[in-house]
């Protein structure tokens, strides 16, 4: 499945000009998550399943206080804020949009976090750090975005020390090919300035080629069905409302402009089972 090619100022695009909608419809400046929740027996609301996703990466990658962590499209910062409160581990943030980093650096002088948590605007293909520089490199929901997989993987191979951990959860094709009649997916990635998504096999695959060793996968398409269903009745709550907002305002951004369907076309694919939500873990 190939979506449109987007370029990463487009990408930006989508970011800086869909933030208002996250902060409205996910509870952004509150949680300062944009990611899927993770529902278990230890989730009652939103915000604690947002924070469950947080905390089973932060497991999986084992992070503890001596470690230097680069958050491979961090959003506002919620994740790095996270990592650092729970584990007193050193976090640098990394995003492509500019109201992103600006988001994520006012609430690091609100917190007073400043030595130990730092945002930067930077392509998570192409960074300007040094060769085995951090110990885990965390990527939530961001490698979507990159056109070339490849450059991605083999830049955080390059950046993690030896014996250092990759940590991703992202969007992936199963096993078994599914027709999509609908495009749902291709209609999905438009709307999220998305490239692709690989079958998990081809990723791991990927992931070896490129110097990872005991890579691991977890599936919790499941666990993460709740937040997909949140997404499909905003979208539907939404829908008049933007269209009539699209109507009196015609030069609206391309992407806030269509963003309230997202939410319609990523549930009905999950429900078709075009799509699963997995945590990869790599070691270098």
């Amino acid at each position: 499945m190939i979506s449109k090619m987007f370029e990463k100022e487009e990408v930006a695009e989508y970011y800086n000009t869909t933030q208002n909608h996250y902060e409205k419809w996910w509870s952004l400046k509150q949680h300062l998550s944009l990611h899927y929740g993770i529902w278990d027996e230890t989730t009652n609301t939103h915000g604690d399943a947002l924070q469950n996703t947080n905390r089973i990466l932060m497991t999986m990658a084992a992070i503890k206080s001596t470690d230097i962590v680069l958050d491979a499209g961090c959003g506002v910062g919620g994740a790095a804020f996270f990592i650092h409160q729970k584990t007193g581990a050193t976090v640098t943030g990394i995003s492509l949009s500019e109201k992103q980093i600006a988001l994520a650096r006012e609430m690091t002088i609100e917190k007073g976090l400043s030595q130990k948590v730092s945002f930067q605007l930077m392509d998570f293909t192409n960074t300007s750090f040094p060769t085995e520089h951090f110990d885990v490199v965390w990527c939530c929901e961001a490698m979507c975005h990159a056109q070339d997989k490849f450059a991605f993987m083999k830049e955080c191979f390059r950046v993690l020390k030896p014996g250092g951990r990759l940590v991703i959860s992202d969007y992936f094709l199963p096993h078994k090919e599914v027709e999509d009649k609908n495009n749902w997916l291709k209609k999905w990635c438009d709307t999220w300035a998305m490239h692709s998504f690989d079958k998990i096999d081809v990723f791991k695959t990927k992931l070896l080629q490129s110097g990872f060793d005991k890579v691991e996968n977890h599936d919790y398409s499941s666990q993460i069905k709740k937040s997909a269903k949140r997404m499909y009745y905003a979208a539907l709550l939404g829908a008049a409302s933007s269209e009539v907002y699209n109507f009196f305002h015609p030069k609206v951004s391309r992407f806030a402009k269509t963003h309230y369907r997202s939410g319609y076309y990523q549930y009905r694919a999950l429900k078709e089972g075009l799509w699963k939500y997995n945590i990869v873990i790599g070691v270098k």
